[in-house]
């Protein structure tokens, strides 16, 4: 059964994609939960139209996302912890000290596009590199550095 794709998900396509999927996953839980409805003529012509009005919006969002990458790239962070004697952290850095530490320097980025190389949370002082997606495809590589205060 042919599908349009109403808000992106995750293993399936993003908004707006017409995509095929068996008939129960959609008919039983995609159309229902409000994620997709069926493909049908006008469905489609509705979906071309709607497209060609948001490609004037997604091209400037996509440009602001290229120069914000280019800032970021050059982006630098030190985030202080407090450490024992070993140099373990007491609790751990995460995406949430990540992102106060770039609103801090001026770039606004939510903690839920930012991902960490190594792990999910850092326990030890030391140079780290997270990953910050800025558009659907553009992301930008940040060093960081965890201290001791």
């Amino acid at each position: 059964m042919e599908i349009i794709l109403k808000q992106d998900v995750q293993t399936l396509g993003l908004k707006d994609d017409i995509i095929k999927v068996r008939d129960g996953y959609a008919r039983n839980y995609l159309i229902p939960q409000g994620f997709a409805v069926s493909a049908t003529s006008s469905n489609k012509k509705i979906n071309a139209e709607n497209i060609k009005q948001r490609a004037h919006k997604e091209e400037k969002l996509r440009n602001d996302a290229t120069e914000a990458a280019k800032k970021l790239g050059s982006v630098s962070l030190k985030i202080g912890a407090k450490t024992s004697t070993t140099g373990k952290i007491f609790g751990s850095i995460n995406t949430i000290q990540i992102a106060e530490a770039l609103t801090a320097k001026g770039y606004a980025v939510e903690r839920k596009n930012i991902t960490i190389y190594e792990a999910d949370n850092i326990k030890e002082v030391g140079a780290f590199k997270a990953k910050v997606k800025l558009y659907r495809d553009i992301t930008v590589d940040i060093d960081f550095e965890v201290v001791s205060e």
